[in-house]
């Protein structure tokens, strides 16, 4: 006879009420004592061999390749068995993945799930310094005056010069700032009221993989793809292990992605299956395991999709990739994109044109109406607050975790998603960290939180020696030893470095620890500190 799991279960509550009948029955008899001392003997005899059972049910289990988080190989149930939110049922059976570390810093100004059609920028700039590993002074190929088409070329990097940088916009070229030692800072142009792309000889979405990244280079699309390690512009020379996107993001005050393929559904069926000719291996789709039921990214097909629930950082695709196919060493070279970046792809081969068109949100708790706008990449962000009137704020391009302070006469950067205004921590408090009578997120139990909270750019503390605990490793869902490393980074320790998986991560992986961190290390610089020498070593 086979003795299942369930068989076992179901004896072991049998046998206890059992057991409490015969003890009430007896409890009026001399006996009852030793009735009770056998009761519990037997008890503990059942529950040893129901353990020992148990372990090795799990050894047993324990050499296949069985994924742990979504199958339960003891004989107890665990409390999230019991007790847990039941998963949806359209994730039956689809691949699972739920994080239990993170945190979600619970902030005011959340943006409406609509879109202001209203709001309008005319300015844009693509920035060189959002590409990481170009060089600071690429080659210019327009002037003041000009006249672009969006998908015109404006620059490209000297050494890298297959790879083509375009105008978001059609209109007339401003300005080409310049910023230190001569680099360059921006390209900015006026946009046309209408606009116009340039046109393409498209290729055949069939055609073989090295006549598509010809095409991508030369069309400028490429840019939007990011190469795992160092989250660099992807390496044309290189095949990719496998290519990973993420359809939505955790991060503090996020904008909803569904928006964005709203009404664009072909277009980024398209993208993905061009991304499927760029890499022998597989694309993998991350999708919100949050959602009540199926979104439109659910339906999309040549993707192997995985569904993530948990708090921040789940959306991130570094953390994604960690739990689908890690990355073991420097040349386990992967790609990443957004959504933005699939939908500019797929809308290319479709309609036959560069449109960097995306729906970003306008953030934080000095908002008084927060909302998703529709715009192009590198919109001015002053012109998207229009008519808006801030005191003693900072306007931060992207979230408040991982964005950049640029000011009301900045631009929106090509990867970010929102626009973040807080109000400036530039007010002293006396004892602050010993009285902290104003309240404030926190992943600590000292300082409960209650409700949505307004932030101030105030860090509560000054940069100083790095404190041991387990902060980092409470809002870090990755296997990673990140004091370690980022001591190892601080000393140049190449080899341990390597060993402790700084191939892993990038900025955005290690931004909550960052706020987490008690010693006020800023942890996003020290992580690139240490990829650009790992990329210097080869």
């Amino acid at each position: 006879m086979k003795i299942t799991r369930q068989t076992l279960q179901r004896s072991l509550l049998l046998l206890v009420g059992g057991v409490g009948l015969q003890s009430q029955a007896s409890a009026s008899g001399n006996n009852l004592l030793i009735y009770s001392i056998a009761a519990v003997a037997l008890l503990l005899l059942f529950f040893i061999i129901i353990s020992v059972a148990d372990n090795f049910m799990v050894l047993d289990l324990g050499d296949k390749k069985i994924d742990k988080s979504k199958v339960n190989m003891g004989l107890y149930p665990r409390m999230s068995e019991l007790f847990g939110k039941r998963r949806p049922e359209y994730l039956e059976g689809e691949n699972y993945h739920k994080l239990t570390r993170g945190y979600d810093i619970p902030l005011e100004g959340a943006p409406a799930a609509t879109i202001d059609v209203q709001t309008k920028a005319t300015r844009f700039a693509i920035m060189p310094p959002d590409f990481d590993g170009l060089m600071p002074i690429p080659k210019v190929t327009v002037e003041e005056g000009d006249a672009v088409k969006a998908g015109d070329v404006v620059f490209y990097d000297k050494k890298k010069d297959r790879i083509k940088f375009v105008a978001p916009v059609s209109g007339e070229v401003l300005e080409v700032k310049r910023g230190l030692k001569r680099s360059i800072d921006s390209i900015i142009i006026l946009a046309d009221k209408e606009q116009v792309s340039r046109e393409y000889e498209l290729p055949s979405p069939h055609a073989e993989r090295s006549e598509l990244v010809d095409f991508l280079l030369e069309s400028g699309v490429w840019p939007s793809i990011r190469q795992r390690p160092f989250n660099t512009v992807a390496d044309p020379e290189l095949t990719p292990r496998d290519i990973f996107v993420t359809t939505f993001s955790t991060a503090p005050l996020a904008y909803d992605s569904k928006l964005s393929i709203a009404g664009r559904e072909e277009e980024f069926q398209l993208g993905i299956n061009i991304l499927n000719r760029l890499t022998d291996g597989l694309v993998y789709l991350g999708l919100d395991g949050r959602e009540d039921g199926p979104t439109a990214y659910g339906r999309v097909a040549n993707a192997q999709k995985h569904y993530f629930e948990g708090p921040h950082p789940a959306g991130n695709v570094g953390i994604q990739a960690h739990h689908i196919h890690p990355i073991g060493n420097a040349q386990d070279t992967c790609w990443t994109m957004d959504v933005n970046g699939v939908l500019t792809l797929g809308t290319l081969f479709l309609k036959g044109k560069y449109d960097t068109s995306r729906v970003i949100a306008l953030t934080g708790a000095e908002m008084a109406d927060p909302r998703h706008v529709r715009t192009y990449a590198g919109a001015n962000i002053g012109e998207l607050y229009a008519g808006t009137n801030f005191e003693n704020v900072r306007a931060i391009s992207g979230d408040v975790l991982t964005g950049h302070k640029v000011g009301f006469d900045g631009f929106l950067g090509f990867f970010d998603t929102q626009v973040t205004v807080i109000e400036e921590g530039n007010e002293p408090e006396i004892f602050g960290w010993l009285l902290p009578i104003k309240p404030r997120a926190s992943i600590s139990r000292t300082i409960p939180t209650f409700g949505k909270l307004a932030p101030t750019t105030n860090s509560h503390g000054e940069r100083r020696a790095f404190v041991v605990n387990n902060d980092y490793e409470r809002v870090m869902p990755m296997d990673v030893y990140l004091t370690q490393l980022m001591k190892t980074i601080m000393i140049s320790d190449f080899e341990a470095m390597e060993g402790l998986g700084i191939y892993e991560l990038v900025e955005e992986d290690v931004a909550l620890a960052e706020f987490a961190c008690v010693s006020k290390q800023p942890l996003q610089y020290i992580l690139r500190d240490g990829l650009r020498l790992m990329q210097q070593q080869g």
